[in-house]
């Protein structure tokens, strides 16, 4: 669930136009969006012009029971991706399981349909009803189209509109994330397979090679101490750094031009030892650039913040700061860009005027900082099983057609999104 400026503008673009051109003509010199692959250097992420690049944007979830992008049933691809763009994003955090890819593989290398994935999801009744509704928003699709090629149609629209794909593994097991008893909280966790996971992570890299839009990747969302099992004995930064380098290598292989983004312990909400170079418990190595030899320009860090409940902005920042955003600067041992992937809070007249809202308003375009707000759905097919499951969080409103809070996205988060970009 729940960096780095554009300098020239949405994509860094340059421009030159000499005035001296024969028939008026200007020569347009802009290079091709997306201008990628994109890199790292020091604080900032940069294009394949050297230019400083912010990612803004939103979570758009595809990892629940069904796993496909939500939404689908009230809205077509076009239209969800033109509320986006309409905010002036330009990106965003897509979430996928790793059982898309297990089902992939035990099914002899073919996806499965989406009349399978529905009925599975929402029973044999409701499944196929709802099918029928993301048909007739999508006509494109056919019930025997895969999950898969959902996704394709997404990264396809989000090319065309020119918003950036970040691809985030959110869970393994398809389900509604995230909890310390859910069985997806930490490697070798009950539906947490390293294996698995790594195999997922080399199929979907290697997968978006051919998307346009796909720009990076996140690892795994919300790293997280098991209630209860085996996993339990392994939940430290050690472990945690194995599995980083082997995550990191796997995507590396399979798709090198992808940026990939780590994330920290307690549902990713601090990453301290790896910006400020301490051990990395309980054994006593430590975070190096050196691990990851032939990449260490395409890693980001990204964190988590819900401390909805803050009521004083400078204790908010002084958290994120310490959490890992003192990567941003000179003061850190290991430098990276920092992105805030997950923040949000209710939807409503009133509660993005509070403390926790308006403080993020101002700190993140202040640092220049990328950011993913959750969320954008209105609702979701299913979640922790209840079909059709409003969400209050969402910026659309239950069917997706409208600003579930137009106050706040007139008043708050385009200012915000212009802020950051500027």
């Amino acid at each position: 669930m729940r960096l780095v400026t554009i300098v020239a503008g949405l994509v860094g673009f340059s421009v030159a136009a000499p005035t001296n051109q024969p028939h008026g003509d200007a020569l347009d010199t802009r290079a091709p969006w997306p201008n990628g692959p994109l890199v790292t250097s020091g604080r900032w992420i940069r294009d394949a012009s050297g230019t400083n690049l912010t990612y803004v944007g939103v979570n758009w979830p595809g990892a629940a029971d069904v796993m496909i992008p939500e939404g689908l049933q009230y809205q077509s691809i076009e239209t969800i991706v033109s509320k986006i763009k309409s905010l002036g994003m330009n990106a965003i955090r897509l979430t996928f399981a790793i059982q898309m890819v297990d089902e992939i593989y035990s099914n002899g290398a073919k996806d499965i349909t989406l009349q399978k994935a529905f009925t599975q999801a929402l029973g044999s009744t409701n499944g196929p009803k709802l099918l029928n509704q993301v048909l007739a928003k999508n006509p494109q699709f056919t019930a025997s189209t895969t999950r898969l090629q959902v996704f394709d149609a997404v990264a396809a629209e989000c090319a065309k509109q020119h918003i950036f794909v970040h691809l985030d593994n959110h869970i393994s097991k398809g389900m509604w994330c995230c909890s310390t008893d859910d069985g997806n909280s930490w490697w070798g966790d009950t539906y947490f397979s390293a294996a698995n996971w790594t195999r997922g992570l080399a199929y979907m890299a290697n997968h978006g090679k051919q998307w346009t839009s796909l720009m990076s990747i996140g690892l795994r969302n919300e790293p997280r101490e098991p209630t209860s099992g085996a996993a339990k004995s392994t939940y430290n930064w050690q472990t945690w750094y194995t599995y980083m380098k082997q995550g990191a290598e796997a995507v590396h292989s399979s798709n090198p031009d992808l940026l990939i983004f780590l994330s920290g312990l307690s549902f990713d909400t601090f990453l301290t030892p790896v910006v400020r170079g301490t051990a990395l418990t309980p054994g006593t190595g430590k975070f190096s650039f050196n691990d990851f030899p032939s990449y260490a320009n395409k890693l980001v860090l990204e964190l988590h913040n819900y401390e909805t409940s803050a009521n004083s902005c400078n204790n908010l920042q002084n958290n994120l700061y310490n959490n890992g955003f003192e990567a941003l600067t000179s003061s850190a041992v290991n430098q990276f860009p920092v992105m805030l992937t997950e923040f949000g809070f209710q939807m409503d007249a009133s509660t993005w005027k509070g403390t926790y809202a308006s403080c993020l308003a101002s700190y993140l375009p202040a640092q220049k900082a990328g950011w993913f707000i959750w969320v954008l759905a209105g609702s979701y097919y299913i979640r922790s099983g209840t079909q059709d499951y409003d969400e209050g969080w969402g910026l659309l409103t239950h069917d997706w057609s409208t600003w579930r809070s137009p106050s706040y996205v007139n008043e708050a988060l385009i200012p915000m999104v212009k802020d950051t970009l500027s």
